[in-house]
């Protein structure tokens, strides 16, 4: 049976500061380097041996995923980056942290932004969206102004289906390294989840969660990778 694991990127500065990272391509900490090494060496313990990674093109999770697999004495395996994978494009909250966007916007809105599966966030300054225009990364991509989860999941969802889940058929596991949303995203189109049950899921920084495939039938949740 071919399994798949999801994993959150390690905590990143923006993380440790409790602002809105979304697009911004922001850094791992220390703290999040070795959370990224102790999640390759769970992975390790447990026997897994990848046939490919996938990461979002954010250095938070291509590092995570280079410390993790090098944990795991597998920096060789091949490597697919894509946008699809980004955290959600967090529009004019991009660097703002929770307390000064609760302050300026008030806590009722910040929930909403936050947990509101359609709710998008204020669109992104002209300036901002025009850097993520011109980001190579980002060629012939329509880059949104922001994003709400669900703009993630139809996103997430379309790699899934055209991309990774034809690459778990061949029965060895899989590794994706992402971001909360985009990993949250992932498990409510893989999982079959309500869109109140998406909105609810807390990935962790770095915490291994593995879903297990089985042709024709409906996998169930996630479980945690326990070391």
């Amino acid at each position: 049976m071919p399994s798949l694991v999801l994993l959150r990127h390690g905590e990143s500065e923006w993380n440790r500061d409790g602002r809105f990272a979304g697009w911004r391509d922001i850094g791992l900490t220390e703290t999040g380097v070795a959370q990224s090494r102790q999640a390759g060496a769970v992975m390790r313990a447990h026997g897994l041996e990848f046939s490919i990674c996938y990461t979002s093109v954010l250095k938070r999770a291509i590092h995570t995923a280079w410390h993790c697999l090098d944990a795991m004495d597998r920096t060789w395996l091949p490597m697919v980056k894509s946008w699809q994978l980004n955290e959600r494009h967090y529009g004019a909250l991009h660097g703002l942290s929770k307390e000064a966007t609760a302050m300026q916007f008030g806590e009722d809105q910040l929930k909403l932004w936050r947990r509101s599966f359609s709710q998008r966030p204020p669109p992104s300054p002209v300036v901002e969206s025009e850097d993520f225009a011109r980001d190579p990364r980002y060629a012939g991509v329509a880059v949104p102004l922001s994003e709400s989860i669900e703009d993630t999941v139809v996103r997430a969802r379309t790699l899934w289906e055209q991309t990774i889940r034809p690459a778990t058929s061949s029965g060895s596991p899989v590794l994706i390294v992402a971001h909360g949303t985009s990993i949250r995203a992932l498990i409510k189109v893989i999982c079959g989840l309500s869109e109140t049950q998406a909105t609810e899921l807390e990935p962790a920084n770095a915490e291994p969660l593995l879903i297990e495939l089985d042709e024709g039938k409906q996998p169930a949740m996630p479980h945690r990778m326990q070391g």
